[in-house]
């Protein structure tokens, strides 16, 4: 169980970064104001900007990791004595890739 929340928590932070995110939010937010275009004052601005920023945010954070992420195999495809199965660890879970910080740690 705790497992399946886990991949659920890290595929919904990958999906935040996609462009839908947005379109999600802005459907939101004119389905609320043509719902009740009294109860949209300056609280619910307030809202829909944090959820406007947010969604911009991971997409930039998403961004830069996935080019730094790039940059790193690269780096690791052109030494010759790197461990390639590392350009693969990012499709694992955070909490997996700590353990295996850990275990990296152990050994220097």
């Amino acid at each position: 169980m705790i497992d399946l929340l886990r991949r659920a928590l890290t595929q919904l932070g990958v999906l935040a970064a996609r462009p839908l995110a947005f379109v999600v939010v802005t459907a939101y937010g004119l389905v609320w104001l043509w719902l009740d275009p009294q109860s949209l004052n300056w609280h619910g601005v307030a809202t829909l900007a944090t959820w406007f920023m947010t969604v911009f945010i991971q997409r930039a954070e998403h961004r830069d990791t996935q080019a730094t992420q790039a940059k790193l195999d690269e780096l690791l495809h052109t030494l010759g004595s790197a461990n390639n199965a590392l350009t693969r660890i990012d499709e694992r879970q955070p909490e997996d890739i700590e353990r295996h910080r850990e275990r990296a740690r152990k050994f220097d």
